[in-house]
């Protein structure tokens, strides 16, 4: 597949209280979630639908990772509301 036919991959922001939960993350733990937020990026349907909300929660069990997101429409942006690793 070349590029110019590549999925088109969401843009992620991060909300409060993301990010002072990753300003407390240590480098190998934002190493983790780097690996997790890529996959989100990618395929935007990653994790369990919040029952009664617009949020996912992904959980990463080999990484130990979990992160609380919604996507926006056409899938251009991924709006994170909370991240543990």
């Amino acid at each position: 597949m070349s590029s110019e036919h590549a999925p088109r991959r969401a843009q992620v922001i991060m909300v409060e209280p993301a990010l002072s939960q990753l300003q407390k993350l240590t480098a190998s733990e934002t190493h983790r979630l780097d690996r997790v937020i890529v996959a989100i990026r990618v395929t935007p349907e990653l994790g369990a639908q919040v029952p009664d909300t617009l949020l996912r929660d992904y959980a990463d069990d080999v990484h130990g990772v979990r992160v609380i997101y919604y996507g926006m429409a056409l899938r251009q942006n991924t709006i994170v509301a909370y991240v543990e690793a």
